[in-house]
């Protein structure tokens, strides 16, 4: 039986799966604040359906650490602090690092290398919007990941991405962080074709850490964000 398996009836299981997908975004990009409770009542009148599929969705969404039951108030929106943040930026620089690695021994994969460099041209990317980059970013060094043929290690490195993801989107705010990124990944993809094994891991690394050092400043933003919506 998978997550989205129940014994609700099929309508109720579609309507579920709406409502999962529709919460667990505004989760993601904070458009609810830490904390904020979320209760059956509200939420049938908010999707005008019955308590059926709004009682699936909270406990799919409990299952993946997004809500938490709140006694028998209903459920709290779980946000993750800095702290948190913090060791999913390790995850994902120990995976993306490895990946690194990987690919620039593995010579039969660089001819995939070299065409990454042709998607971040900094000129063809000023028209995007922040949440295009942060999605085209994203999907920059998930490639590089796909490359080394774990499956696993992709899988991974995806549900971390999910839940930074509101990070990238907001870091692309910053003046001059599209032309930063666009070298920086140049860098990466560089030192990969060369063969440089150890600067290939440190233009990896310089570039995540870019985005780390913004993180303190990203979840003030978003605390003020989300309270204001």
């Amino acid at each position: 039986m998978t997550i989205f398996e129940s014994s609700v009836v099929p309508n109720d299981e579609k309507l579920s799966t709406t409502i999962i997908n529709t919460l667990r975004k505004r989760v993601l990009h904070w458009e609810y604040p830490p904390a904020h409770l979320l209760t059956e009542k509200v939420l049938c009148q908010e999707f005008d359906v019955s308590r059926s599929p709004v009682r699936e969705a909270l406990r799919v969404l409990e299952m993946t650490g997004l809500v938490q039951k709140k006694d028998t108030q209903g459920y709290v929106v779980k946000q993750i602090g800095p702290t948190e943040v913090q060791e999913l930026y390790d995850l994902r620089l120990a995976i993306e690092l490895f990946s690194v690695e990987a690919v620039t021994v593995a010579k039969e994969k660089h001819e995939a290398i070299q065409a990454l460099r042709s998607e971040w041209v900094e000129s063809d990317l000023k028209t995007k919007t922040n949440l295009e980059l942060a999605k085209i970013d994203q999907q920059f060094h998930e490639s590089i990941t796909a490359l080394t043929d774990n499956t696993a290690l992709l899988k991974v490195l995806q549900k971390v991405n999910e839940r930074l993801f509101i990070f990238r989107m907001i870091d692309f705010e910053q003046t001059e962080r599209l032309k930063t990124t666009c070298l920086q990944h140049m860098d990466i993809l560089d030192a990969i074709l060369s063969g440089d094994i150890a600067y290939a891991r440190q233009c990896l690394r310089k570039n995540v850490d870019f985005a780390r050092d913004y993180v303190d400043i990203a979840i003030k933003d978003m605390l003020i964000r989300s309270f204001e919506m």
